[in-house]
C-alpha cells in the first residue's frame, strides 16, 4: 500500500480539474469546487497536495477519479442511455438505410456529423493516457517519501515485454467475410495471428465450416454485436433482449470477447453479457458516433469483463473520414503507447481492405508490428492471449522474503518484478530479467501495483 491519503471531505459536485501541466481529471475534490467544462480555466490539484508525516495527501480520491475516467463518468448520462450524436432518430433512420447508401455518400455524411471533432479538447487527441499520467503523478509524489531501493509490483507484461500488440478484424459484410481468407494470408506473411469478430445474424450467415476455418489456421473467433443495425444499446429493454441471444452465439462460436458495431457502448450495461472481455471501448472518440473515450491504454476491469480498450484509429476512419493511406497517425499513435508501456489495440475491416492502397497501408502496419515484436521485443499476440494474462497477473502477489521479492501465483514463470524509483524529476521503471538479473530500463508509464490500480 503506497503512503497516500485523501486530505478533507470531498466536496458533493463533481468536475474536471488538472493534475499537473498535462492531465485533465474528472470527479470530486475537497480544497475546491470543479469545473463543468473541459475547456474552462481548470484549477491544479497538484497545488493543494500535502505532505504530512511520510505520507502524501492529495485533495482528491486518486482510484475514483481514474474508475471515472475509464467509464466515461463525464459523460452527460443521457449519452450514455443510447442517444448520440445523430440523435436517436435520425440514427434510426441511418441505419436502416446505410446498406442502399454508396461509400462515397456515407463518407460525406460521416465528415459532417463529425466536423466539429478537432475542436473537442478532451480527452486528448491522437492518444489520451490521463490514467497512465494520474498514477504516474501519484507515483513520484509517493516516491518522494520512500526510500531509494523504490517500489517493486508485477510487471504489466509477460517476459519484461516494453507494450502488447493485437490485431482485429470487423467482419462487416459479405465481401469482408469472403475476404477472409485472403485477409489470414496477409497476417501470416508477417507471422502475426489476429481476431475474427462476426456478426451472428442478417449481414450473411456463419457457417460452421467458416468458423472451422479460421480456428484451423491459428485466428480467434469472436462475436460482434447481433446485426450491426447501429440500435444495440438505443433502450436498456432492447439492450437485454438482444444480450440474451448475443450470449447464444457466443457459446456457438466458441468465443471469449465481443464488440459492439460502431463501439456503441453503454458500460453499465456490459454484465448482461456472458463474455469473458469487451473491445468496444475507444481510447479517444473525436471520430466516433458516440463521443468519449476511457483516457487509458491499459486494459482494466468493468465488472466480471475485462475491457481491451480500442487505441488505434479505425482503417476506415483513416481511409475515409481523414482521407489518408498512410500509417503517419497509426505509427505516432503507436509511439505514444509504448511510451506507457500500454496495449495497441487496431481494427481493420476485411471490407475496407480489399482496395489496393488499402491493403498497401495495413502491410505497412503489420511490418512496423513484426518490426516492434523483433528489435523492441513488444508482445504481439491474440486477444484471448491478453485477456488470460491479465487475469492471471491480478491474482499473483509479491512476497517479501529475507529483504528480497518474490512472485507467488499461477503464470510466476512468465512474470517479472519492477521498481519505480525516481530519476531526476522522472519514475523510471527497472524491470528484472528472468533470473531476476539482468534489467531493463523504461519511463515511467505510471501504474504501480500487482493489481493495475491505484492503492488510495
Amino acid at each position: 500500500m503506497l503512503p497516500v491519503e485523501i486530505c478533507g471531505r470531498l466536496l458533493d459536485k463533481g468536475g474536471f480539474f488538472r493534475f499537473g501541466v498535462e492531465s485533465v481529471c474528472y470527479g470530486q475534490c475537497s480544497a475546491f469546487q470543479p469545473a463543468d467544462n473541459p475547456q474552462e480555466t481548470l484549477h491544479d490539484a497538484l497545488d493543494y497536495v500535502r505532505f504530512d508525516q511520510n505520507r502524501v495527501s492529495l485533495p482528491f480520491h486518486a482510484s475514483r477519479v481514474v474508475s471515472a475516467l475509464r467509464n466515461e463518468r463525464y459523460i452527460p448520462s443521457q449519452a450514455r442511455d443510447g442517444h448520440f450524436a445523430f440523435g436517436s432518430v435520425a440514427r434510426a433512420i441511418y441505419y436502416a438505410i446505410r446498406p442502399l447508401l454508396p461509400l462515397a455518400l456515407r463518407k460525406h455524411l460521416q465528415r459532417f456529423a463529425l466536423r466539429d471533432w478537432q475542436e473537442q479538447v478532451f480527452p486528448r487527441w491522437p492518444v489520451d493516457t490521463t490514467v497512465e499520467q494520474i498514477h504516474e503523478s501519484v507515483l513520484s509524489l509517493a516516491l518522494e517519501t520512500c526510500d531509494e531501493n523504490g517500489i517493486p509490483f508485477i510487471w504489466f507484461w509477460p517476459d519484461g515485454a516494453p507494450g502488447c500488440a493485437i490485431v482485429t478484424h470487423d467482419v462487416e459484410t459479405a465481401s469482408g467475410k469472403n475476404y477472409s481468407e485472403s485477409l489470414m494470408d496477409i497476417d501470416d506473411t508477417f507471422g502475426i495471428k489476429s481476431s475474427f469478430q462476426l456478426v451472428p445474424e442478417e449481414r450473411y450467415k456463419v457457417e460452421t465450416e467458416y468458423l472451422d476455418s479460421l480456428r484451423r489456421r491459428g485466428f480467434e473467433v469472436n462475436v460482434q454485436d447481433l446485426n450491426h443495425d447501429g440500435l444495440l444499446y438505443h433502450s436498456k429493454k432492447g439492450f437485454l433482449r438482444r444480450a440474451k441471444k448475443i450470449n447464444r452465439y457466443v457459446k456457438e462460436f466458441g468465443a471469449q470477447g465481443f464488440r459492439a458495431a460502431i463501439l456503441y457502448r453503454n458500460l453499465d450495461w456490459f454484465d448482461a453479457l456472458d463474455v469473458s472481455y469487451d473491445m468496444s471501448v475507444p481510447n479517444v472518440a473525436h471520430l466516433d458516433p458516440q463521443r468519449g473515450g476511457c483516457c487509458t491504454v491499459f486494459p482494466y476491469f468493468i465488472g466480471k469483463i475485462l475491457e481491451l480498450p480500442v487505441t488505434l484509429t479505425q482503417d476506415y476512419t483513416l481511409f475515409h473520414v481523414l482521407g489518408d493511406y498512410s500509417t503517419a497517425l497509426w505509427k505516432k499513435q503507436i509511439a505514444l503507447i509504448l511510451e506507457k508501456n500500454g496495449l495497441i489495440n487496431v481494427v481493420v475491416h476485411p471490407d475496407y481492405t480489399i482496395p489496393a492502397n488499402a491493403k498497401r497501408t495495413y502491410c505497412d502496419l503489420l511490418k512496423h508490428l513484426a518490426q516492434l515484436r523483433q528489435e523492441q521485443h513488444v508482445w504481439v499476440c491474440l486477444p484471448r492471449d491478453v485477456n488470460a494474462w491479465w487475469r492471471v497477473r491480478r491474482n499473483m502477489r509479491l512476497v517479501n522474503e529475507e529483504g528480497g521479492w518474490r512472485i507467488e501465483g499461477e503464470g510466476k514463470e512468465r512474470a517479472r518484478i519492477a521498481y519505480a524509483r525516481r530519476k531526476g524529476d522522472q519514475v523510471v521503471y527497472t524491470v528484472e530479467g528472468e533470473q531476476g538479473r539482468a534489467r531493463r530500463q523504461f519511463r515511467a508509464a505510471g501504474h504501480f501495483n500487482s493489481s493495475h490500480s491505484c492503492c488510495v
